[in-house]
């Protein structure tokens, strides 16, 4: 397929994109005998476009990667419920931005990125889970293979959950393949962000959208105007968005909150003294959910253990056997208490039922 057709399949999505909305990172819900649990699945959508959503991110870090295991066989099943799902909102395929994480070899994710595209995905979030030893020049031709089926999506994952190190030149690399229509920054790393937004704003690329994926810094990542001189000149860029984990959990409050940030960032006033203090909740928040205490070693069990006392999920239960950390449910007692402003359980108590039964 032309690259420029690949590009354009993305439609009215990019806009969408490009405009800045909130992107869960889906869950995966199985039972206690760790099989696929498909209506809780679908709840878990519909929960998601319920809350304001822009677009869904299905088959990433928190959908577990084991998923991508063909001995499994559990991607397609996974990507198409919540594709059925976008779908009975978005008619036309063209509004919602959806994202389907790409792992493996260049042969598993030229695969999996023709999967998603039948399936009608916009674009492909590229893992790098099982390239520790590549080049830059081995993972650049890797992206431009996907490239070729589907838009990419890129993505920097943090080394401590199954990412590797990125330097600035395979970003720049990556910024120089056009169908490149977004980065998720997920480094949980100053430093590695900045090196990312320099070189999108070193490439001349104003259409490569910038997407948040550092759950530590939320909010901050939102209102801060990254200023980069390049070419004789400055440029200022914001994140567009995010695609998160975080936001996996308490929807309604994230879509809000996302629009707060935009409009004071917009509105080049000082930032109010109250988005300040949300982004100290929020991280603190993030802190105990994903188990940052423990080297985030129960990042995806907290986010299920949220999703489980409200409902959503039927249980805990992870594909494979790592759940709570000793203390984590404690941490996480804490800052539902401290925080309940950022928490929708009304929401979905209100909405459960025609969740799961609709």
């Amino acid at each position: 397929m032309a690259s420029t057709d690949v590009a354009s399949m993305l439609g009215g999505a990019r806009q969408t994109l490009n405009k800045g909305v909130v992107i869960p990172a889906h869950p995966l819900a199985v039972t206690a005998g760790r099989q696929l649990d498909e209506r809780r699945q679908r709840a878990l959508s519909r929960y998601y476009l319920a809350a304001g959503a822009g677009g869904l991110a299905v088959g990433v870090h928190t959908t577990q990667f084991r998923i991508h295991d063909p001995k499994l066989g559990w991607l397609k099943p996974v990507l198409a419920l919540a594709a059925e799902e976008m779908n009975r909102v978005d008619g036309s395929q063209r509004s919602l931005v959806r994202v389907a994480g790409i792992c493996g070899d260049t042969q598993q994710a030229v695969g999996e990125a023709e999967l998603a595209r039948e399936l009608g995905y916009s674009c492909g979030l590229v893992s790098f889970g099982q390239w520790h030893r590549a080049s830059i020049p081995q993972l650049l031709d890797h992206c431009r293979a996907v490239a070729d089926v589907i838009s990419v999506f890129g993505f920097y994952l943090q080394p401590k959950v199954g990412g590797i190190e990125l330097p600035v030149e395979f970003w720049r690399g990556l910024c120089a393949i056009e169908n490149v229509v977004a980065v998720k920054v997920a480094a949980f790393d100053r430093y590695r962000t900045l090196d990312v937004i320099r070189a999108v704003v070193e490439s001349g690329r104003d259409d490569i959208a910038l997407y948040t994926g550092n759950d530590d810094h939320i909010v901050l990542d939102l209102l801060t105007p990254h200023r980069v001189q390049s070419a004789g000149r400055a440029t200022t860029r914001y994140f567009a968005g995010g695609l998160l984990g975080q936001w996996a959990v308490w929807t309604a409050r994230a879509v809000p909150m996302l629009r707060q940030c935009q409009q004071a960032a917009a509105s080049d006033q000082p930032v109010p003294a109250e988005l300040l203090r949300l982004a100290a909740e929020v991280t603190d928040a993030n802190g105990a959910i994903f188990d940052a205490q423990n080297g985030f070693r129960g990042c995806i069990a907290g986010i299920h253990e949220v999703l489980r006392r409200q409902g959503l999920l039927a249980g805990g239960w992870l594909l494979d056997d790592c759940g709570l950390s000793p203390g984590q449910a404690a941490e996480i007692d804490r800052v539902c208490r401290a925080y309940p402003h950022l928490a929708d359980d009304s929401f979905v108590a209100e909405r459960l039922d025609d969740w799961l039964n609709g």
